[in-house]
């Protein structure tokens, strides 16, 4: 057997790139969840006022990006898009929110934001459904 060592090094690329979009991506659900049941609770919104939007205007942003764009990047849908809501979202958390509280209470944020960085530069990867959508795309010569 002939195995071109430049072929296993991109699978292992790719199965590399969909473990961490999916562990991320599951880990920031846990995140998003708790705020989309306040959100949908119906009750008074105590939240992070985002440029004067408000709090309940913030609440949702923060929702879509923790919650809508995480279930995108765990699918590899939209990859770069959701990856730069999820971006803004903890620039915002480890920069602004926790911006004057010592390391500890930014560091998560800073994890995330670094792992998001790395992801919108490397990309979804073969196994997502953006590959497949680029892969019939050239099927078809769109």
């Amino acid at each position: 057997m002939n195995y071109n060592n430049s072929n296993s090094s991109s699978i292992l690329k790719d199965i590399i790139l969909l473990a961490v979009r999916v562990f991320v991506g599951f880990a920031m659900l846990s995140h998003g969840f708790p705020k989309l049941q306040t959100l949908l609770s119906g009750g008074k919104v105590e939240f992070f006022d985002f440029m004067g939007m408000g709090p309940q205007i913030s609440l949702i942003l923060t929702v879509f990006a923790e919650f809508v764009c995480s279930i995108l990047l765990i699918l590899g849908l939209f990859t770069r898009v959701s990856l730069g809501f999820l971006i803004f979202t903890m620039a915002m958390a480890a920069f602004v929110v926790h911006g004057a509280d010592p390391f500890e209470k930014r560091e998560l944020a800073l994890v995330y934001l670094s792992v998001y960085l790395l992801l919108i530069t490397c990309g979804a990867g073969k196994f997502s459904v953006d590959h497949m959508i680029e892969k019939r795309k050239r099927a078809s010569d769109w």
